[in-house]
């Protein structure tokens, strides 16, 4: 039980079509004194389109231990944040998991943390592919270089779903491993451009969703979720 009624919340933003958020959400952003965006120009966008005049204040991957101090000594102060990210749930494969971890350490006796459910590209991605099992396992984004293939060596011996981003700048290569490793023998989904006006989902063999992609080039645009099929 936490010894203060001082809140922070974590809050789940749509990953791409506008309407994907709940009525909590938008009410908690309106009550906040201050919200934490990855990129403020971003999160302004979806603020302007409901109305909510709430100060926003940049939070990102560079942001330094000063800042994070700042944002620390003003909760104490009781000061109520809402922490965003560009698309989805923060924390998850982005940067605002730094600060919760700081906000942990220095603050959880004088802070409630509360995270709302929402959107997430993961599980909007999962849930379109019919690929059977109770259990994945998120890897985020592949490392562009060390380390990239043992991931896919892990993934070739998985018993369970693998799932990860991919860029559309690595997408290519990526599916042109995964049909040298699986080929017709597993199935691969790539979910793209999910919730936007084009939107896709292919599904199939690694050889033909990797063959797919190449005879429509068009088709590579937009972050993309990969899915992997268990063994």
């Amino acid at each position: 039980m936490q010894a203060s009624t001082n809140k922070f919340y974590i809050v789940a933003t749509p990953i791409g079509n506008l309407e994907d958020i709940t009525l909590r959400a938008l009410r908690i952003l309106g009550e906040v004194d201050i919200i934490l965006c990855e990129d403020t120009r971003t999160t302004r966008k979806l603020l302007q389109n409901y109305t909510i005049a709430t100060p926003t204040e940049s939070y990102h991957a560079q942001s330094s231990q000063n800042k994070e101090d700042t944002i620390i000594n003003r909760i104490k102060e009781g000061k109520t944040f809402a922490l965003v990210s560009d698309a989805g749930t923060p924390t998850i494969s982005d940067p605002g998991v730094r600060l919760m971890s700081r906000i942990w350490d220095d603050c959880k006796d004088t802070v409630q943390i509360i995270s709302l459910p929402g959107p997430s590209a993961v599980i909007t991605a999962l849930a379109a592919t019919g690929f059977t099992g109770n259990q994945f396992t998120f890897y985020g984004f592949l490392p562009h270089k060390k380390g990239r293939n043992t991931v896919f060596d892990t993934i070739e011996k998985s018993k369970t779903i693998a799932v990860f981003y991919e860029s559309p700048h690595r997408i290519m290569k990526t599916l042109a491993e995964l049909d040298t490793r699986f080929g017709k023998e597993r199935r691969v989904a790539v979910g793209r451009e999910l919730t936007k006006i084009y939107e896709e989902t292919v599904r199939g063999s690694a050889f033909y969703v990797h063959n797919f992609f190449k005879d429509n080039p068009d088709h590579v645009r937009g972050e993309c979720v990969v899915i992997v099929e268990a063994i």
